[in-house]
C-alpha cells in the first residue's frame, strides 16, 4: 500500500484513546515527586483534565542531578565512541517518527496548536533535529594548533558534564530537541524541566530515548513549576550548564542564578518583537501579505520570532491591509484537532487574559482596531481569541514594544528607509526581522542595518537545522541549531606536548 492510499488519521478520535503518565522520569524510572505533590494538566481546547503531573521540587532536582552526574562520571554515555552515540540517537529519531500521531495529538491536547502542524512541523522537526546531530557528531574533528616543531598542541572538545535544560510551552518538542540533541550527541547527561503548561510530550520523549538505548540517568525529565523546579536546577552546584528558552524576564533571572551558584554556563533564547518591513517595490504583494499574516498567526501567535511589528510603506498601505483583511476568515479559531484548522487555542486561561489585556491597551492608547479583538468559542470551555489587526500603531505604544505572544498584529506606516530602520531597531529585542523589496541594494543595506540574529529577505520564517537560531540584545545569548550549538555543550581543552626530537 502506498502512502497516498493510507486513510487520514482521525485525530479527534485518537485523542479520546490516549492516556498519559505524568510522573517524572529519573534514573530510567517513572516516579512521583518525592513529597507526593501533583498538579492537574488541562487541555486549552475544552478545559478537560488530561492527567495529574508530578510537581517536582528541589529534592527531585537533587535526585535527577545525582543520577545524571553518576551517569556522566562512570562514562556509560560520555565514554561511548561518537559513532555509538550516533546509532542510539538515530534509533531515538526513528522512534519519534514511529509515534508521530500519538506525539502530535499529545502536543495539541496539551498546548492547543493545530494538530496538522503538530504532526507535519513539530514531530518532523524534532526527529530531524535528533537525527541531524546524531549524523554530525562523528564528523566533527578536533584541531592541532600551528605550533613550532618542538611542540604539539591538541585542541579537543569535551562534554561539559550535567546540562540543565528548561524549555517553554509553545513548541515543547522542538525546543527540547534543539537543546537535548546536541547536548546528548556531545556526551553530556541532561536534566530537562518542561513548562508546567505543556509537559506531556517531554515525558514521552524520555521514554522513547530510554527505549532507543540512551542509558538510564543520561536523559531525565523533571516536570514542575519555575520557582519550585526551574530555579533549583539553575542554582544547582553540580549542574555545569543551563540552557533556557523563555521570557526575557526569566532569562535574566537564569543568568543571575548561574552567577550566584557555580558560574555555570548559561545559554538563553528569549523574547522577540520582530519587525517585518514591506517596501512599495516588494516583488509580489500577495506573497508578502500571505507570509506576513500567516507567520504572525501561526501557532496562535505564540512564537518568539512572530513578525508582530508590520511596517508598510505608505503608498501600498491600503492595498496591503485590504488583502490582509481578506485572508482573516481562514484563520477563524477552531478546534485544533479538526482537519483544516489554522488557528487553535491559546495555551491556557492565564495567557488568554494576557492577550486580551494587550488588546485593551492598544485600544486605550489610540490604535485602530481593524479586525478581531474578541474572545470566542467560550461555550467550549477552551481558550480562543480572534486574529486581531491594529492599524495606526506608533512605536511608543505598548503593543509595539512588548511581546504579546498571541494573534495580534500591529501595523505601522513609513515613508523613508532610514526612518523605518531606526524604528525597527528601537526595541529591546533583536531576534528576527524581514525586508521585502526587489531592490538588491536596498535589501542588503537594510538587512545589514537591522539588529537581529536572522533577517529574512522576500520571505518569512524559512528554517533549516543547518542555520543558527538566536538573537541580539535581550533576545538572548548563544545559538540553537547548526554546528554552532555544539559550542554550548562542550569545553575546549588544549593538551600541550613538548617534543625533543633527535632528528
Amino acid at each position: 500500500m502506498s502512502r497516498k492510499d493510507v486513510p487520514p488519521v482521525d485525530y479527534a478520535a485518537l485523542a479520546q484513546t490516549l492516556t498519559f503518565d505524568g510522573r517524572a522520569r529519573i534514573g530510567g524510572q517513572a516516579v512521583d515527586a518525592l513529597d507526593g505533590q501533583r498538579f492537574d494538566c488541562h487541555s486549552p481546547i475544552d478545559g478537560r483534565r488530561l492527567t495529574e503531573v508530578a510537581r517536582c521540587g528541589a529534592a527531585d532536582i537533587d535526585a535527577a542531578v545525582a543520577q545524571a552526574r553518576a551517569a556522566f562520571e562512570d562514562g556509560r554515555w560520555a565514554h561511548k565512541a561518537p559513532a555509538q552515540r550516533k546509532k542510539t540517537l538515530q534509533r531515538f529519531a526513528d522512534l519519534v517518527l514511529a509515534h508521530a500521531d500519538e506525539l502530535a495529538v499529545t502536543e495539541t491536547l496539551d498546548m492547543g496548536k493545530p494538530v496538522q502542524y503538530a504532526r507535519s512541523v513539530d514531530v518532523n522537526a524534532t526527529a530531524n533535529c535528533i537525527r541531524w546531530y546524531a549524523e554530525a557528531i562523528d564528523k566533527v574533528y578536533d584541531e592541532i594548533a600551528p605550533t613550532p616543531r618542538n611542540a604539539l598542541a591538541l585542541i579537543q572538545r569535551e562534554p561539559l558534564g550535567v546540562v540543565g535544560v528548561i524549555v517553554p510551552w509553545n513548541y515543547p518538542m522542538i525546543m527540547a530537541a534543539w537543546k537535548i540533541a546536541p547536548a546528548l550527541a556531545t556526551g553530556n547527561s541532561v536534566v530537562l524541566k518542561p513548562s508546567e503548561k505543556s509537559p506531556l510530550t517531554a515525558l514521552r520523549l524520555a521514554d522513547l530515548a530510554l527505549q532507543a538505548g540512551v542509558p538510564e540517568g543520561v536523559f531525565q525529565v523533571v516536570p514542575g513549576f519555575g520557582p519550585e523546579a526551574g530555579s533549583p536546577l539553575a542554582l544547582h552546584m553540580d549542574v555545569d550548564a543551563i540552557a533556557f528558552t523563555g521570557s526575557t524576564r526569566v532569562g535574566k533571572q537564569i543568568h543571575v542564578m548561574a552567577g550566584q551558584s557555580n558560574l555555570k554556563r548559561a545559554w538563553t533564547e528569549l523574547g522577540g518583537k520582530s519587525p517585518n518591513i514591506v517596501f512599495a517595490d516588494c516583488p509580489d504583494l500577495d506573497t508578502a501579505v500571505a507570509a506576513s499574516v500567516g507567520s504572525l498567526f501561526f501557532n496562535q501567535g505564540e512564537s518568539c520570532n512572530a513578525p508582530s511589528r508590520l511596517f508598510v510603506e505608505a503608498s501600498i498601505r491600503e492595498a496591503f491591509l485590504e488583502k490582509a483583511l481578506a485572508l482573516l476568515p481562514q484563520y477563524a479559531p477552531a478546534n485544533p484537532l479538526l482537519p483544516g484548522t489554522e488557528l487553535g487555542a491559546l495555551v491556557d486561561e492565564t495567557q488568554t487574559q494576557t492577550v486580551l489585556r494587550y488588546i485593551d491597551s492598544g485600544l486605550r492608547e489610540g490604535a485602530k482596531l481593524l479586525a478581531g479583538g474578541e474572545r470566542v468559542l467560550q461555550s467550549t470551555g477552551g481558550c480562543y481569541v480572534q486574529p486581531t489587526i491594529f492599524d495606526g500603531v506608533t512605536s511608543a505604544m505598548t503593543i509595539a514594544r512588548e511581546e504579546i505572544f498571541g494573534p495580534v498584529l500591529s501595523v505601522l506606516t513609513f515613508d523613508d528607509a532610514r526612518e523605518v530602520v531606526r524604528q525597527a531597531n528601537q526595541s529591546d529585542y533583536g531576534l528576527q526581522a524581514a525586508v521585502w523589496t526587489r531592490d538588491l541594494n536596498k535589501a542588503h543595506g537594510v538587512a545589514r542595518a537591522l539588529r537581529a540574529g536572522t533577517v529574512h529577505v522576500n520571505q518569512y520564517d524559512s528554517d533549516d537545522i543547518t542555520v543558527p537560531f538566536g538573537g541580539f540584545r535581550q533576545s538572548g545569548i548563544g545559538r540553537d541549531k547548526s554546528l554552532h550549538a555544539l559550542e554550548k555543550y562542550t569545553e575546549l581543552k588544549t593538551t600541550w606536548i613538548r617534543i625533543d626530537s633527535p632528528v
